[in-house]
Order: C-alpha cells, then structure tokens, then sequence
C-alpha cells in the first residue's frame, strides 16, 4: 500500500521483518462478518505499516510538524484498512464503493460526495438569504464561500466537489473491488506537490491524510552557514552546533550564541556610552548605546536671550523661533521686526479657529492659548436609528431609547440594542441546538442553516489501552472493541498460572482454566478434578460511556472452591497398629477400630508394657468410636541402683531412661572440727579419697588443743592427730611458787621442765601451768608486804567516792547548771527576733520604692498631659484669635 520512488526508496521500501513486535493495533470489530482470512490480512497490514513509520518516526522528534503528519497518515491508514471511516455530515459508515471527498487544506476529512455537495449548497444558499435581507454598504460583494464542515477551512463556490476522484486528484472513480490497494485510492504514487514548496512531489502511493516532508537528498547550510551537508530535503534546515560568529548590527562585535534560526539577538555586551548631549555617562549594552538623558538641553541660542527648550540631542540647537516675522495667536495680522523677546500683540478680531468638532469656528476675540475642548453651539441632531430629532449642544451625542426590533443574521433572535444605526452586529448568542450525535450541544455563535458536525473524536479502546481508534462522536454506538494483539496482563491465581496458555487482551472475566488441579491431599494422593481454584477479578464490560460509579467499582476475585475429600482406597490398620489386624477403607473416611489383641504397647517408663486391650495409642475421638483410652499408668517407685552408687533412692516415679543425679546434701565437718561442709550426693561420691580430704579442709589453721599444753595447733586445717606436740614453741611465762618472780620460756622446756619435776604436762591445770618452776629469794616476801598495803588503800578510796555528796555542794551545782541551759535558751530567740526585724526592713523598703516609682511614673504622664493641654490651646488662640 505504500512505495517510494527516487532517492529514497531504500528506506521507504517495505521490508516486512521476520517476527514484527507487537505494534499499536487499531483494527475494529464493527465487522464482525469478514473472515478469518480479512483479519490475517489487517494484521498484516498493521505491522507492515508500523515497520515502515516506526524507522522514520524515531529519526525525528514527536513535536516537529513532520512526525505530526506521518502519525496522521499512519492513523488515515490504519482507519481506513479497518473500515472505521465515518462520514461526519450523515454520521454513517463510508464503504468502499461509496463516493468519497476529503479536505485538502487542514483536516484531511473523508466525507461522502453527496453528503459534502448537499452541505455546501446549504451554505451557498444561506450566505444568499443573508445578503438579500441585509443591505450592503459597499458597491463590490465579497464571493460566496463555503466551509469544511470539521476544520472550518473555506472554498470558493467553483470548488464543490462534482465528481469522485481518488486522494490524490489523478483517478476519476478509483476501483473499489481492487483488494490490494487502500480504498477510494488509485495506487499509484501520489505525485502531489509538498506543502513546503520544495519543487519535489510526494513519492507515496495515494492515501489519504497530509504529505510526508520530502525525502530527497539535497545540499544545505546551517542556518549560519558555516558547514553544508547532504540532507532530506524536506529537513534540511539544521543547526551544527557551533558559535554563530555572525556580525551583529553594531559592526563591531559577533554572535555568541549556537547556530540558530532567524535574526541574531540584539548585542549584549557591555561598555560605558555618553548621552546625545555628552553630558551623562552610563553603563549599557551595545544594543542600547544611542540614548538621551532625562535632562534638558539649556544652550545659548543665537540671539543670546533664549535658551533651548528640547530635550536632549545630538547636533545644533537650531534658530531662535521667535524670531523673524511673527503674527498674533489668531494668525490674521502679522508683524515684522519684532524683537524675539517682545510677545506678539493681540489683534483684536474675531479667533475663527476650527474647533474640536470640525464643523464650527471659535467666536472669541484673538487670545492665547488653546480655544474651548468642547463646542457648545446648539444644532439639530438626529439620533442614530433616525427616529427622533432634537436641539442639543454640538459636542453632545444623541440616542434615543428605542430598542432595535430587526432580527439579527442568525434569523432567531431580535437585535435588541438601544438606538441602532441599522447595521446590526452579529448574534453573539449561542446557537444550542442539538447535534446528530445526541450528545453534544453546538457551542458556535448563533447561525441559520444546519450545524456543523459535532467536531469530537471519540477514542474506542482494548481493555489494556494499547490498542484504540478514533471515530466520531455519534457513530461509537454501532462500534466494538478493538481485536488487541497484545497479551492479557491480569495474573491468574490458581495455582496453574505460570503453567497456563497465555490469552490475549479482553474485555469481561479471563476464561477458566483447563488443567487438571493436581492439589496434593495431606494423605499424599492428588485430586484429579479439573481445575477448581480462585479466579481472579474480572475486567470491566466493554462500555461506550462508563459512568463513574462504575469506574469506581473494584471487582472481586472469585474464591475457588476446596478440593472435595479423597476418594482413593488404602489399607488402615487398627487403632493399636497390630500386625495382620488391617481393613481396606476409603483413604478420606478416617473412621478407627480396634482388634481384640492386648495392647503391649511399652509403657512411657520404659520399663513396663501395658496389659490392657487394643485401644487407641493417644487420644482420639470419632464418631464410631466414642472412647477416649491411653495407656496405663505405671505408679511404682524407680528401682534402678544409682550411678555412681550411693544410700539415696530416687525420688522419681518408674521414668525411662537414667535416674537424675542425686541432689541430696551431705554434710561433712572439716578435719579440725571448726566449720561443716555440705556437698551434693553426686559431687562428693564422685571425687576421689584424696580430693574428699582436701574439699573437707577449711584451710583455716587447726583449731584444735596440742594434748601437753594450752595452745592451739598451728598446722592448716588437717587430718588425724596434730604432729609433734611435744615440740611447741610458743612462749609461756614461768613464775615462782609466790608469783613474784617471772620468767618467758618456750613452751617445750616448760613441758620438759615438769616432766622433771615428776608431773605429766597434760595433768597440769592451765593456771598452774609454769608455776613453781621458778626458785624463790629474800625480796618475794618485802614485795607481798607492800601489795597488800596498797590494795587496802584502794578499797578504802573506792568507798568513799561512792557516799553521796553534801546537800550544799549539790545544790550549786545544779544551779549552775540551769543558768548555763537559761542562757542558752535565751540567745536562741535573740537570734530569731533580730532575722524577723532584718526581713520586714527589706520588705518595706522595697515596697517603698515600688510605691514611688509608680507614683512618679503617672505624675510624669500627667504632668505630659497637662503640657500637652496647655500647647493646643496656645495653638488654638493663635488660629482664631479673640476680635
């Protein structure tokens, strides 16, 4: 359907790829009596089409105006292959053999050739009726035109359409039974001269809808003509990227901008430039240098009396214009010679100066200045409508309040407009009047004859969006969603999703899904139903016009149905699991039995089996079997010898497995008998002899008596006797028989001393332990003399300080005593009044100075206020002052 010619066949030639992506489907389902055979060829024609325009689509940007027109082609095409054309005037399907004409000017419209004739004999017809009821006021008509019906585009009377020709105007009558070329198309190649006034033709065959921009190969420059190179003619206006460096109209600097279209940009750069008159310098772009500053001339003119009055400038003031020859204001008496500082004297006449109305003159004696804005000389006015007549000032306008009862051009509504000069303005109103699309009102100014067509498109899509065409408003009731080659995107949610055969896009629920479910029971078997799980929410039904309510319906997903329970047959054994006691039983009936075997199950001991009869192993329940049975229970006591051994029993019941370990407290007492240890059974037993005589220590010295003497064992904490007693060191005091004479010795000759003496160290008492060792001399019996002496004088002072003191002393004493605690007391509250009287002096003080610094704030104010009071009146007197 579409070949290139020339210079640019190797890129337009059709070259259908091996596997087409999946392209923007715009095939319609309004007929839906073609066969399977029509619809291979739209689709192939479709990706065909999409091939060719995709290339030459991305070599271009979306926005530029050749893109525009190849996605209107590609969308003309798509149209017309799927029989989607509507005519807008009658709103019927164009077929193949129908007469067809199409706007050459903006739109690129089909409508039927009977249609488009009907329609602009209308309009001829009407733009008549309007000329012969309205007068026209210049001598030359203009020429009747009339109007596309979508893009309002005019023609001349002598291009309506009187014959059927193909798109591109070559063919007269183009054959509709032709099913390899477009339809209403000649195909052959289009041969139309291009819009850009290139010279070249169109190399497409004959479709509808704009030219492509011309594809021939031609030299050309960059816009600043730095680089030329071979490009599409129909492009070949470029940029090279580089700076312009053209000259800018300064003459002095170059463009700095990148290679652009049209005129440079006024210079930027920026210097310090003088006014006209040189008397202010500023900084300015160079683009701005000639400018005048806000100061006036002022130079000497050449009489020498006046200064000039213009602003600023560049070159001569120019003569004094008073002057030479001069007349009064009103320019009838002139004088000569007058010097140019005497002002020019009043004639005395009549002004006669042409007012502001044009029409009358001023009746004013010669003066100066301007003569009166406004005439105020009374005439006969008429109004505007002609109807009323009336003496009124020559600057005042007159209008009745008549109400214009001529009906305007759209032959509906009166004029209405107050004093109307008989050109009455266009209806301004709305037309409003229904469309043949039942859906829309006409939005154009009011008008006579049939309104336009309705100029909305309306989109009709896939339930995905990707596939869609347009047709218009009015004709999408008789249409049907677009046949969408593109895949359905909803995910199935059955468990056979990733498995299933992917469908294509749909309007409606997705079809159910034909495999087998194959859910595995938790007995292990499969079901072997057909697929029963969730469906997942359906796509809305396919709607011309969905309502909002029912865009803002969410659907559901419907729950799948469970699995039903297993069919399949197994062997179950008894509830007690004995062997050769099994029945054949439906795998989903879980109905228990029981045999008549003992149990002899092992017991949770370990140790015991039960002696019951088969019954269940735990605790089960079912409707045949209403017992709920376990094992017995053992209640003996454990009878398992301990490991290690020891004299505890295990407190347990009979329990499988090993006995705990034995907690239980020993008690043992450390060798020297100090301190008692306490350890577990199964700590101590387990040590060996020697770790149990060393866990036993204290580590504390041995509190223990050597059996010869009074002191204590020094060794650490150990056991058996303590060792060599006879040989202890420490000190003793050995004395005389009379306890006067003493002596320290070792512990170990006083026990041998008395072994001397014949006695047995352990005999002897721990007071005598040492005594009589010592022989006695002459000064023991002089010293027991005196010490008796002085423990008789002792006891004589101690009773005596226990007798009671005299009354006299007594009382002193305690009077004293109570003047000191009076004294005391008394300083206490001292001390208290004096802090009390400190603190009410501090608060008083402050309140003093709170008080005066109020009280001398408001005198200030008042004392303003009265200073205030006293200036106004002196002002007062002084504005009016006493007669």
């Amino acid at each position: 359907m579409l070949d290139m010619a020339g210079t640019a066949t190797t890129e337009f030639r059709w070259k259908p790829p091996p596997q087409p992506p999946p392209q923007q489907q715009t095939i319609s389902d309004s007929d839906s009596d073609s066969g399977s055979d029509s619809e291979n060829h739209q689709h192939r024609h479709n990706d065909l089409s999409n091939s060719i325009f995709k290339a030459y689509l991305d070599c271009h940007s979306s926005s530029s105006p050749s893109s525009v027109d190849l996605a209107k082609i590609q969308s003309f095409l798509a149209s017309s292959s799927s029989g989607a054309v509507s005519c807008l005037i009658c709103l019927e399907r164009i077929k193949r053999t129908d007469p067809t004409w199409s706007c050459t000017s903006s739109c690129f419209a089909v409508f039927h050739l009977f249609c488009i004739q009907s329609w602009a004999r209308q309009c001829l017809d009407l733009q008549a009726a309007r000329a012969v009821t309205r007068p026209s006021s210049s001598p030359t008509e203009p020429e009747a035109v009339w109007n596309c019906p979508k893009c309002r585009s005019s023609y001349q009377k002598s291009k309506i359409p009187r014959r059927y020709l193909c798109y591109c105007g070559k063919e007269e009558d183009p054959p509709a039974d032709n099913p390899w070329i477009l339809p209403h198309s000649c195909g052959e190649v289009c041969e139309r001269p291009l819009s850009s006034n290139c010279g070249h033709c169109c190399l497409l065959l004959c479709h509808p809808g704009p030219c492509a921009s011309c594809p021939k190969l031609v030299k050309a420059k960059c816009f600043c003509g730095g680089v030329e190179d071979v490009r599409r003619c129909g492009h070949k206006n470029f940029s090279c990227g580089d700076v312009c460096e053209r000259v800018l109209d300064c003459n002095v600097h170059q463009c700095r901008e990148i290679c652009h279209d049209g005129e440079c940009p006024p210079c930027r750069e920026r210097a310090v430039y003088r006014c006209c008159c040189g008397k202010v310098k500023e900084e300015k772009d160079c683009c701005e240098r000639v400018f005048r500053c806000e100061a006036s001339c002022e130079n000497m003119l050449n009489c020498g009396k006046h200064v000039c009055e213009r602003g600023c400038h560049s070159g001569e003031c120019g003569l004094c214009p008073y002057q030479g020859k001069r007349s009064c204001p009103c320019g009838k008496r002139f004088y000569q010679g007058l010097s140019c500082d005497v002002v020019a004297p009043l004639c005395g006449g009549t002004c006669d100066k042409v007012l502001g109305c044009g029409y009358h003159r001023c009746p004013e004696r010669c003066h100066r200045g301007s003569c009166l804005e406004t005439c105020r000389i009374v005439v006969t006015k008429s109004c505007r409508c002609g109807g009323t007549k009336k003496q009124v000032p020559c600057h005042q306008e007159l209008a009745c309040e008549r109400k214009c009862q001529r009906v305007r051009d759209c032959a509906r509504h009166a004029c209405r407009r107050r004093c109307c000069d008989g050109e009455c303005p266009p209806c301004s109103e709305i037309c409003g009047k229904r469309l043949r699309c039942r859906n829309h009102k006409c939005q154009s100014p009011c008008h006579q004859g049939p309104c336009a067509p309705c100029p909305i498109m309306v989109t009709i899509s896939c339930a995905c969006g990707e596939t869609h065409f347009e047709v218009p408003c009015g004709t999408e009731t008789n249409q049907k969603p677009p046949r969408c080659r593109k895949l359905c995107h909803i995910t199935q949610l059955c468990r056979h999703g990733q498995n299933q055969k992917p469908h294509k896009c749909h309007y409606g629920a997705c079809p159910p899904c034909r495999l087998l479910c194959d859910e595995e029971y938790p007995c292990g078997h499969k079901c072997k139903l057909r697929c029963h799980g969730p469906r997942p929410p359906p796509n809305r039904e396919f709607m011309i016009k969905p309502t909002k309510k029912m865009l803002n319906i969410q659907a559901e997903s419907t729950p799948g149905s469970p699995c039903p329970r297993c069919p399949e047959l197994v062997w179950r054994p008894c509830v007690g699991h004995h062997l050769a006691a099994e029945k054949m039983m439906v795998c989903s009936d879980k109905t228990q039995f029981a045999c008549d075997n003992l149990c002899g199950n092992p017991l949770p001991c370990g140790n015991h089996y039960c002696s019951f009869t088969c019954h269940p192993l735990e605790i089960k329940s079912s409707s045949l079997d209403k017992r709920s049975e376990t094992c017995e229970k053992c209640d003996l006591r454990c009878q398992k010898e301990r490991t290690p051994r020891c004299q505890h029993p295990c407190p347990r019941r009979c329990h499988p497995g090993d006995c705990p370990p034995c907690k239980t407290l020993v008690k043992r007492s450390c060798h020297c008998g100090t301190m008692v240890h306490a350890f577990e059974c199964i700590y101590y037993n387990t040590l060996s002899e020697k770790d149990q005589t060393k866990a036993r220590s204290c580590r504390g010295p041995c509190h223990r008596k050597l059996p010869n003497c009074t002191h204590l064992c020094p060794e650490i904490c150990h056991p058996g006797q303590c060792p060599l007693p006879e040989k202890c060191g420490k000190k003793v005091v050995a004395r005389c028989k009379c306890l006067t004479l003493k002596k320290e010795w070792l512990c170990q000759d006083v026990q041998a001393a008395h072994r001397a003496t014949g006695s047995d160290p352990k005999e002897v008492p721990k007071n005598q332990f040492g005594v009589g060792l010592l022989p006695c001399d002459s000064n023991c019996k002089s010293k027991l003399q005196m010490a008796e002496s002085v423990l008789q004088q002792r006891n004589v002072k101690v009773i005596e300080e226990k007798e009671e003191p005299s009354g006299k002393n007594a009382s002193k004493r305690r009077k004293k005593r109570e003047r000191g605690q009076d004294i005391k007391e008394t300083t206490r509250l001292q001390k208290l009044a004096v802090a009390t009287k400190r603190i009410l002096m501090v608060v008083m003080l402050m309140a003093m100075l709170a008080a005066v610094t109020y009280y001398g704030y408001k005198g200030i104010l008042w004392l303003s206020d009265w200073m205030n009071e006293l200036e106004e009146q002196r002002q007062k007197s002084r504005r009016y002052p006493r007669i």
